[in-house]
């Protein structure tokens, strides 16, 4: 079978793509034949090594296929059945292995390319919304890349739950995208100073929650942007790593709450993974949640689909298919 191959941390051109032996599933395990695999920023954080995973290694986290086969004392799937997976080093191939437990099946009405562009992603919104700061009608969020793939599911999920939104993005066109997603006001980022735009949409309040995936170019804008006890949630690092600060920054602007959460941490348990990717099938199939891939590439050009996803060139999900 043909998958994209890391043997060196490095830039683009270190994905190799190549012939590897099919895996066989072990007791526990499925093998699923993938349809189309998502592409995400945390797959080039492995790729550079700013994550850890020692090479070799397959690149990529999620992905949507049949079963092929099973192994050993598997009874949750069998082969034949429509299912999505999100684990890591694994879906940027023709065949991936994964525990049976951690594979979802697709309802009816879902896709496989939707289901494997919505599993990293749908997840992290569903955690980010639903556990790390719940939000209700009472709060104000300022989502940043709001019209990127976990952007647009962030702002629907908020706005599911009665939440005002705020969004950054670069250009109209992105605008335009969130605002379709439900967002209430979009601040463009390369034309006003968004903390100053956010506080003067709350009335000098600022806001409940940021969910901030850009990183190092908007930390101090997204603390400022807060209220007194708000929290800063920093999920992502498209512009660079947060640098270094210290706690008295918080106290400075208000007694502020400062995490940077993980999604494997969010699905630590089987009980945890099915609720937040079942919850995020379902509400794909009744409507209420509209995923968006924004580009296919073959599997092949990885490198080309990375490189796009890093040059914030893109709205909604980036998918390879085998």
């Amino acid at each position: 079978m043909k998958a994209i191959r890391i043997h060196e941390h490095g830039g683009p051109e270190v994905l190799s793509y190549e012939d590897v032996p099919v895996p066989e599933p072990g007791p526990g395990e499925a093998l699923v034949k993938i349809d189309a695999s998502g592409v995400n920023f945390i797959d080039i954080y492995f790729r550079t090594g700013l994550y850890p995973a020692k090479p070799p290694f397959t690149n990529g986290q999620e992905g949507a296929g049949t079963v092929a086969a099973v192994g050993q004392g598997v009874r949750d799937v069998r082969p034949g059945d429509r299912v999505a997976l999100l684990q890591p080093h694994c879906s940027y191939a023709e065949y991936a292995i994964a525990g049976a437990k951690r594979l979802v099946k697709l309802p009816n009405g879902v896709t496989t390319k939707v289901a494997a562009a919505s599993m990293l992603q749908g997840g992290t919104a569903h955690y980010l919304t639903r556990s790390t700061f719940e939000l209700g009608e009472s709060h104000t969020a300022l989502v940043h890349a709001c019209a990127g793939g976990t952007g647009l599911l962030i702002v629907q999920i908020a706005k599911k739950f009665g939440a005002r939104v705020i969004g950054t993005c670069s250009t109209e066109e992105k605008a335009a995208k969130a605002r379709e997603a439900g967002a209430d006001e979009v601040i463009l980022y390369t034309q006003q100073d968004f903390s100053s735009e956010c506080r003067r949409l709350t009335d000098g309040e600022g806001v409940d929650v940021v969910y901030d995936s850009v990183g190092k170019s908007t930390w101090t804008g997204s603390l400022d942007s807060l209220k007194p006890r708000g929290m800063m949630v920093t999920f992502g690092n498209a512009s660079g790593a947060v640098p270094p600060f210290a706690p008295l920054e918080l106290t400075k602007r208000g007694s502020l709450f400062v995490t940077r959460p993980s999604m494997m941490a969010y699905i630590a348990t089987d009980e945890e993974f099915s609720w937040r990717t079942s919850d995020i099938l379902n509400w794909i199939e009744s409507g209420d949640l509209n995923v968006t891939v924004g580009g296919e590439f073959p599997l092949s050009d990885a490198a080309e689909a990375q490189s796009r996803l890093a040059g914030r060139k893109t709205m909604g999900k980036l998918l390879l298919i085998p």
